[in-house]
């Protein structure tokens, strides 16, 4: 079943939202070359304490980190450790998450380390992370959830084709409802395929996350021994950038975005919901 949420409760997932918000900008800062994604992993931890929050990852089916630290050929769910230090010209994605007072929030982004990068890399993230919103812009009253699906897969597909021939887009995991639990119905593939269906009706109430996960090769994976880490199947790099979003009477709020996801869905000409925070 999807939960549906009360204007109150889409407020508690906000102030939620604004912690993983502060992690991400604690973290993105922190992301240099010499720094471990251990480090990365107490600092995200601060950042939880100081807000009077509570961790989602840490302890989830017997994860060990606060967050995922997912360095290149790693698409989710890397594991933090002291043995993993950034070098010049590393990209990581950070998916980071917060519980206020039962309510989470959870959202992922593609940070580049040092300098150097080549130029299908930025590229890559640019595409993973514009998929996103439009996915996050298909979120519309009265739409099918494959809608969202269909936006980010298009979005993508029109890009040009890098150098290494193909855009990857990541088979098997995808957003997925979120609320009183960080994992909920429905999930949310980031292509579309007929066993999949049309999918429920988009409502005012419904918080989604949204989250695009692209490689520039193999869209398949697998997960090492530690039961977590998921790379890509030829070791091409990946991207990942997610937002928890909730659909109200007013439209989008972008739950996990400082500013609501108001610049961003400007340039759709949507107007994000207003802000439960002030």
């Amino acid at each position: 079943m999807v939960e549906i949420k009360t204007p109150e409760q889409i407020a508690k997932m906000r102030e939620a939202g604004l912690v993983v918000a502060a992690i991400h900008r604690a973290c993105g800062e922190a992301a240099v070359p010499g720094t471990s994604t251990k480090e990365l992993d107490e600092i995200a931890a601060k950042v939880i304490a100081d807000h009077g929050a509570k961790p989602n990852f840490l302890g989830y089916g017997g994860f060990p980190g606060n967050i995922c630290t997912s360095v290149n050929d790693v698409v989710v769910h890397g594991i933090p450790g002291r043995e993993t230090v950034l070098k010049d010209g590393d990209i990581i994605s950070i998916d980071a998450g917060a519980i206020v007072d039962g309510w989470h929030g959870d959202a992922a982004f593609t940070a580049f380390v040092g300098s150097g990068h080549a130029p299908e890399l930025v590229e890559l993230s640019r595409v993973t992370e514009e998929s996103m919103w439009a996915g996050i812009a298909a979120f519309r009253k009265g739409d099918r959830l494959v809608d969202i699906s269909r936006s980010i897969e298009n979005y993508i597909r029109r890009q040009p084709r890098p150098a290494s021939g193909t855009y990857g887009i990541i088979e098997d995991y995808g957003g997925h409802g979120i609320g009183t639990q960080m994992h909920m119905d429905p999930h949310l593939l980031n292509y579309v395929t007929r066993k999949r269906g049309r999918g429920p009706k988009l409502v005012p109430g419904m918080c989604l996350a949204i989250e695009p996960m692209v490689s520039l090769g193999s869209a398949t994976t697998h997960v090492l021994e530690d039961d977590w880490t998921v790379k890509t199947d030829d070791g091409s790099w990946a991207c990942h950038w997610e937002h928890s979003v909730a659909l109200t009477e007013q439209g989008p709020l972008v739950l996990t975005a400082v500013d609501g996801g108001k610049a961003k869905l400007a340039e759709y000409g949507i107007q994000a919901a207003p802000d439960p925070l002030g």
